[in-house]
């Protein structure tokens, strides 16, 4: 099964870009919404989202 084959309802789009406007880490992004890191990286790319940078925890 690849990345791509996981379906994004609307309601995960919206939750997702409405966490990268908030400037949430992607690695939380992966985490809230129960997705890989990598399809949520893809789909951000998908839509012309940058993603915050991600910061070392401290």
């Amino acid at each position: 099964m690849s990345v791509n084959d996981t379906v994004w309802t609307l309601e995960a789009v919206q939750s997702l870009t409405a966490m990268a406007r908030e400037r949430v880490p992607v690695s939380v992004i992966s985490l809230r919404l129960k997705r890989p890191i990598e399809a949520v990286s893809a789909k951000l790319a998908e839509l012309g989202i940058t993603p915050a940078t991600e910061t070392p925890e401290g």
